[in-house]
C-alpha cells in the first residue's frame, strides 16, 4: 500500500496504479518517472512535486528520488523505482526477474503414500488376497488402508500397466485370471532373455564378483524357509537382478524384473491349488546356491544345466 501511494505523490494517479507497475512499466517508464527511450518526449512531473520544486521546497527524499531519475535517464535505463525497476531491487522489493522460492508441494507425500499402497497390493497378488477374477473398487481399498481413493486409483492404474488388473468401467479393477499356458510362456521368454546373459557373465565376471553375491543368496534360503511367498518373491527378484545387473544393460534387467514380477503372480484353477508351496520355494532357493557355487567355480556346464532347470520350471 505504500507503494502504491508514492506513486500517486510522484504521478498524480489518483488511485496510485503507477506503483504496482502498470502500463508505464511495460512501456519502459518508472513510477513517476520521464521515458527515457530515444525519440520518445519527456513528460514532465506533474502534482504537488513541481510546485514544492518552484517554491523551493521540495524535500530530501524527493530530490534523492528525482535526482535517481536524472541519473538513469542519462544512462539510457529502462524503468524507474517503481516495480520491476533497479530502484525497486535496491529497496528490496519484489522484482519480476527474481527467482521465485520453491514452496513445499503435497504430491511429495501423496506420491509416497501411492508408493506404499503400490507395494502392499503387489505383495497381496502374490500371496493371493487379491482373488484373481474379483473386482476391487478404489474407495473400498482405501477405507481398508485407511486412505482416499485416489492413492489407491493410482496404484491400480499403475497395476493395470502392468497387467496385473484389467478396469471394469463404473466398477473399479478385476485382477487377472492367470492359467498354466501363461506362466509357461512368461518361463520361455525369460529364458530368452536371462539365459544368454547369464552364460556370458559366467564367462566373464570375475570370481569376487559372483561371492559377493552370496548374502544375496543366502537371503532367499531364509525366505524360502519362512513359506512367506511375498518374501520369497522380493528376495528372488533381488537375487535375479544381481546377477543380471553385471551385463551393464540397465533396460534389460528393468525388462527382466518386470516379467519375473509378473511370474510370481498366483495360478487360478486346479493348478493354484497345486502350484508352488513351500517345498518348492526351499527348491528354487536351493538352486540360487547352486547356480551362485558353479559361478564361482567357473564350471561352465554345471552352469549352463542349472539355468535350464530354473527357467524349465517355470520360476
Amino acid at each position: 500500500m505504500k507503494q502504491g501511494a508514492q506513486g500517486s505523490a510522484a504521478t498524480g494517479n489518483p488511485d496510485g496504479s503507477g506503483g504496482l507497475g502498470g502500463a508505464e512499466g511495460v512501456g519502459g517508464v518508472g513510477v513517476g518517472g520521464p521515458e527515457v527511450r530515444a525519440g520518445v518526449p519527456r513528460v514532465p512531473v506533474q502534482g504537488r512535486g513541481v510546485e514544492e520544486e518552484r517554491g523551493g521546497r521540495v524535500d530530501r527524499a524527493e530530490r534523492v528520488e528525482r535526482a535517481d531519475r536524472v541519473e538513469r535517464a542519462e544512462r539510457g535505463v529502462d524503468g524507474g523505482p517503481g516495480r520491476g525497476g533497479a530502484g525497486a531491487v535496491a529497496r528490496g522489493e519484489h522484482t519480476h526477474s527474481e527467482t521465485p522460492i520453491p514452496r513445499p508441494r503435497a504430491l511429495v507425500q501423496r506420491a509416497s503414500v501411492r508408493g506404499q499402497i503400490l507395494d502392499a497390493l503387489r505383495t497381496a497378488l502374490v500371496t493371493g488376497e487379491l482373488t484373481p477374477g474379483a473386482v476391487y473398487s478404489a474407495p473400498a481399498l482405501g477405507e481398508q488402508f485407511g486412505v482416499s481413493a485416489t492413492p489407491v486409483r493410482e496404484a491400480m492404474q499403475q497395476l493395470a500397466l502392468e497387467g496385473a488388473v484389467e478396469v471394469v468401467p463404473n466398477r473399479g479393477f478385476r485382477v487377472v485370471e492367470r492359467g498354466a499356458r501363461e506362466l509357461a510362456e512368461l518361463a520361455e521368454v525369460r529364458a530368452l532373455i536371462e539365459v544368454p546373459v547369464m552364460l556370458r557373465l559366467a564367462r566373464t565376471v570375475s570370481v569376487e564378483r559372483w561371492a559377493e553375491l552370496r548374502p544375496l543368496a543366502e537371503a532367499t534360503v531364509r525366505a524360502a524357509s519362512s513359506g512367506c511367498r511375498a518374501t520369497y518373491a522380493e528376495s528372488d527378484r533381488s537375487f535375479h537382478r544381481a546377477v543380471l545387473a553385471f551385463c551393464g544393460n540397465e533396460q534389460l534387467v528393468q525388462l527382466a524384473d518386470d516379467l519375473h514380477r509378473r511370474a510370481q503372480w498366483p495360478l487360478v484353477g486346479p493348478v493354484r491349488v497345486s502350484g508352488r508351496g513351500h517345498a518348492d520355494l526351499l527348491a528354487d532357493a536351493a538352486e540360487h546356491m547352486a547356480l551362485l557355487d558353479a559361478l564361482i567355480a567357473r564350471d561352465l556346464d554345471v552352469v549352463r544345466s542349472l539355468v535350464g532347470e530354473h527357467f524349465g520350471g517355470a520360476r
